[in-house]
């Protein structure tokens, strides 16, 4: 054998070696792209439960009242991508950014999922918030009025995915108490729609109060599921009943929910209960329910509005907080008094933008320029470098926020 045919030996077998690389590598990738989770912005499929990442557009494609007095709307929601949408825990919330007129930048407000989950739409229900009582001089919400005046079927709305800690435990062996306050309701419809399909067997008691007929949301259907479903045990009260609701009919008791009244319709035994209503039904109804002894990992609650939850007692304050909001061009002192930053800022009449107030949807994440801070809750959120969400966080030091 020549030089000459035994170099081009050696060459034909290094391009061989070569060809051969480069094919198992396309290979490879190949099977990594076939294998490779959806990209983060894709809709999951359906069953699946999780979500998007971002907006995502949704058309209204229906709107229903829920109460006599129109004040109670359901909205309802479908993809304008058409894919189908993922699952979500009954019980958890939407996010909308919406563009107010009369507002110089986006509103982003969060309303309770109101229906067991669906591949082809979601629902919330909003109520319509007017100017507090006694109090002409402030201004109605500005979403809730924006939803019942202005958004018409055809509209399209940006959504972030379900979110939110607030959601009904899957065993089914628990018995379930859901209690509601005005439209504090929302999310309990979602977790009782759930349970009668899902867990047919397991029993629920839903205590719901409203002040009167007129603000007796979902009646019908709370009547007719009640109606089929013996594990359904339905206790509707009326704090000012009307001249035309009839006790035992439209309601079964007048009066407020309280642990006296939980402690004469509750069967003994282990219950996990849901809780969800306005700032004075949570500040009076959560602390009764832990002297009563309901157990931690028994006792869920979400608040709308300034959640006026009192935080389980810690040692007091040795000497108060400073805590500046820059933007606001405010220095109050911190005393320990309220659950996060975004009620103490409420409380002291500091504008502050916010949506889930549990650390989900990240409305109120602010620039921590100085100071520390603790964390209540661990969010769901993702926070920047550098900045905090005001509604999981309570100071440890003097503060400077962006806010």
């Amino acid at each position: 054998m020549t030089a000459s045919v035994l170099l081009v030996y050696i060459c034909a077998a290094i391009l061989f070696q070569l060809a051969a690389g480069i094919g198992i590598a396309l290979q490879r990738r190949g099977l990594r792209a076939l294998t490779r989770p959806p990209d983060v912005t894709e809709a999951r499929p359906a069953g699946s439960i999780g979500g998007w990442s971002g907006w995502r557009e949704f058309r209204l494609v229906g709107r229903e009242f829920e109460d006599s007095t129109h004040s109670q709307c359901s909205f309802y929601l479908a993809p304008l991508d058409g894919m189908p949408l993922p699952q979500f825990k009954p019980g958890q919330f939407l996010t909308f950014a919406l563009k107010v007129d009369g507002t110089a930048r986006q509103v982003v407000r969060c309303y309770s999922l109101s229906d067991r989950p669906d591949t082809a739409s979601y629902r919330v229900t909003i109520k319509r918030v007017a100017a507090p009582v006694g109090r002409p001089d402030l201004p109605p919400g500005v979403a809730s009025n924006h939803f019942h005046d202005n958004v018409k079927q055809g509209d399209v709305l940006m959504v972030k995915a379900p979110s939110g800690a607030f959601f009904i435990d899957p065993d089914p062996s628990l018995p379930a108490v859901l209690i509601a306050g005005g439209i504090g309701i929302t999310p309990m419809m979602s977790m009782l729609r759930w349970a009668l399909v899902a867990q047919p067997a397991r029993t629920i008691h839903l205590f719901y109060g409203v002040r009167h007929g007129g603000e007796h949301a979902f009646k019908q259907m709370l009547e007719r599921l009640a109606a089929s479903h013996p594990q359904l045990q339905l206790n509707v009260l009326y704090s000012q009943p009307g001249p035309n609701d009839i006790e035992g009919v439209d309601f079964q008791k007048a009066g407020h929910v309280d642990v006296e009244l939980l402690r004469r319709s509750l069967p003994h035994g282990r219950h996990q209960f849901y809780v969800c209503g306005p700032p004075p039904m949570m500040a009076s109804l959560i602390p009764a329910l832990r002297n009563w002894g309901v157990l931690p990992a028994d006792l869920r609650h979400e608040a709308f509005g300034p959640a006026s939850v009192p935080a389980v007692e810690t040692a007091p304050m040795a000497a108060p907080i400073e805590v500046k909001f820059r933007r606001s061009a405010r220095t109050v002192a911190w005393d320990g008094r309220d659950a996060s930053l975004l009620d103490f800022a409420e409380r002291h009449g500091i504008v502050v933008e916010s949506g889930c107030r549990s650390g989900s949807c990240g409305s109120c994440e602010t620039k921590l320029i100085s100071g520390t801070v603790k964390i209540a809750a661990n969010p769901e959120y993702e926070v920047a470098p550098g900045h905090c969400l005001l509604c999981v966080a309570m100071p440890t030091s003097a503060l400077v926020l962006e806010a």
